[in-house]
Order: structure tokens, then C-alpha cells, then sequence
């Protein structure tokens, strides 16, 4: 009878954990029903909630003409929480500058997401999210910021047939030495086409406005062209991770701008 029971009590865990599994995978399927079906943009934020991995690379031209290369771009990983909530991690970047600047490791991030209200394709079409990222300023070598800052941002979204408009603003708020990085606000907007089941073609606008140290009163724009290949076999379940591997260029339309010829290659998997 203890034998039974034991194995009986080691089924029931098993199984349990097997349920715990399959809801944490299900979480992309499951938000499905409650989100519009976008792909992440290339630069600005997704306003929808996902559990992905995110490896990113970027190879851009200061105003000097500096070679610079970023192996992670800022980017990492999210988790879904609940119906409401994505939690990222975004570890430091390694920076190669092939100048005189001293390579090394960039800042983290941290940041929380927020599902304000959302609806797929038969209830609306759209998305509204509010995020806030903590950047902390781990960079070595003067790779990243003097100081830890915050991120508040909000963005949103609307489908329509084949094409998707997203836009963002929000702003970046050093926690110190505020004279001599200033504060900056970032505006992002985009469209998205759904040429193919594969392909998606974007093309995004982002500017920047800055507020106070070296860059004060000015602004800097880039148009970003960008193309999504996504990967899904028709007989995976929906809960079966998939693949998108898209790549695209910031290009400088404004007089100022600290980066020109951003080439920027992504690979991604969902799960």
C-alpha cells in the first residue's frame, strides 16, 4: 500500500509539473486571442505581450566615422506573467569600437510591461501596453551611461488587412548627473505589411529629442527599413516555438546624429 501510494504521489507531481510546463509554453498561444498579430519591430517597442529570445547585432558609423559593432544591441529576453504583464532582462551588450575607445561591456536593463487593453483580429485589432525600463550603468570603459536612469514608455498599435501602424513615446530619466547627459524623449512610428505567410516588411521612424547636456535643443531622426522572415511549419502546435530572422538599416535623415548606417541583424525565437 505505501508502494502504491508513493507511486501514485510521484504520477500526481509529475503531472503537475508537466501542467506547470505546458502553461508557461502556452502563454504566446494563449495571448493570441487577446493581441493582434504584429511582429516586434526592429528599434521601437511592441506594444503586445511575449515570451521570446532575442539575439541582436549592430554595426553602425559614428559622426566621426568610427566603426562600431554591438554583439546583443541592447536586447535579451521577456516572460509573460499572468495575462497582463511581460518582464524583460536585457544583458550588457559587447561593445567593439575599432578606434582608439577601449571595447568592453555596456549597461543592463531591466523592464515591465503592462497590458492595458488589447483585442485580435475579430475584437479590435490593436494593442495598448505602458512600459518602464531601470537601465544600470554596469558599462566598462565608458561604454555606457555615467549614471542608472528610468524609461517610461507608452505605445500602442491597430491592424488593418495586410498592414499594422505602431507608435511609441517615451523618455529616458538619468537618476544623476542630469547637466551633463541632459534627458532625452523618443518618438517612434511605423507600418507593417504582411506581404507573405513568411515575409513581413516595416519601415519605422525614430526620432529623439534631447533636453539639457551636450546634446541640448537638438534632435536626431532616423528611417529604418526592415524585413522579417518568420519561420512555422503548419503542423507545429501552437505551442511549439518558432524562429524570425529579419535585419534592416537605421539611416540618418536629420542634420544632427551621433550614428549614421545602423545595420542592425536579428535572430528571435518565441516559445
Amino acid at each position: 500500500m505505501a508502494l502504491a501510494a508513493a507511486l501514485v504521489a510521484g504520477a500526481c507531481a509529475a503531472t503537475a509539473q508537466q501542467s506547470f510546463s505546458e502553461r508557461f509554453s502556452a502563454h504566446n498561444s494563449s495571448m493570441a486571442a487577446k493581441q493582434p498579430a504584429f511582429i516586434t519591430p526592429l528599434v521601437g517597442p511592441d506594444p503586445r505581450l511575449l515570451q521570446y529570445v532575442r539575439a541582436s547585432f549592430s554595426h553602425e558609423y559614428t559622426a566621426a566615422g568610427a566603426e562600431t559593432v554591438s554583439y546583443g544591441n541592447g536586447r535579451g529576453s521577456g516572460v509573460i506573467v499572468g495575462d497582463r504583464f511581460e518582464f524583460d532582462y536585457m544583458p550588457p551588450s559587447y561593445m567593439q569600437h575599432n578606434s582608439s575607445a577601449i571595447d568592453g561591456f555596456g549597461d543592463t536593463s531591466v523592464l515591465a510591461k503592462y497590458r492595458i487593453a488589447s483585442g485580435n483580429a475579430e475584437h479590435g485589432n490593436f494593442a495598448v501596453a505602458a512600459m518602464l525600463n531601470h537601465c544600470f550603468a554596469t558599462g566598462s570603459h565608458k561604454n555606457g551611461a555615467a549614471t542608472d536612469s528610468f524609461g517610461p514608455t507608452v505605445a500602442g498599435g491597430y491592424g488593418f488587412g495586410f498592414f499594422d501602424v505602431m507608435s511609441s513615446l517615451g523618455g529616458t530619466m538619468p537618476t544623476g548627473k542630469i547637466a551633463a547627459q541632459g534627458r532625452s524623449i523618443a518618438w517612434n512610428a511605423l507600418m507593417q505589411a504582411h506581404v507573405t505567410k513568411h515575409i513581413w516588411f516595416e519601415v519605422e521612424n525614430n526620432a529623439t529629442f534631447y533636453f539639457g547636456g551636450s546634446h541640448d535643443g537638438k534632435m536626431q531622426n532616423f528611417l529604418t527599413p526592415a524585413a522579417f522572415y518568420v519561420v512555422r511549419h503548419k503542423e507545429w502546435k501552437p505551442t511549439h516555438p518558432f524562429f524570425i530572422i529579419d535585419g534592416g538599416m537605421q539611416v540618418a535623415t536629420s542634420g544632427f546624429h551621433s550614428y549614421n548606417h545602423n545595420l542592425i541583424s536579428e535572430v528571435r525565437m518565441l516559445f
